[in-house]
């Protein structure tokens, strides 16, 4: 399940549980949307009780982000387990956006980066 909220150039999304195709279907529309208008995006993506994805969920968000890698211009990755600190470290080959890691109890901080320049 996933919950998305916005700002301008900013998509906020907080996962839960496993993200599914449905998921994907609500966020892609979106972050494409914010591309077009924007041209460069930045996204925090929080992660609680997070499990991953199901099969044809990554595959639509790995699609997105190989066509958009240029678009995104920074990626703060949200969570508390050492899985998710990794998964972050293996995204950065495959794009030119700014990504950080923040556990949880960082969020605030987290908000903070994603917001500013």
């Amino acid at each position: 399940m996933i919950k998305i909220e916005e700002k301008e150039n900013i998509i906020y999304s907080v996962a839960e549980k496993e993200l599914k195709d449905e998921d994907y279907e609500r966020l892609i529309p979106l972050l494409q949307e914010k591309v077009k208008k924007y041209g460069m995006i930045r996204w925090y993506f929080e992660m609680r009780d997070f499990k991953g994805w199901s099969l044809s969920a990554m595959w639509k968000d790995l699609k997105f982000d190989a066509k958009n890698a240029e678009n995104l211009e920074k990626i703060a990755m949200v969570g508390d387990k050492d899985w998710e600190e990794k998964l972050t470290q293996l995204m950065k080959p495959f794009t030119s956006a700014d990504i950080k890691f923040f556990p949880l109890e960082q969020m605030p901080q987290a908000k903070e980066w994603i917001a500013n320049p």
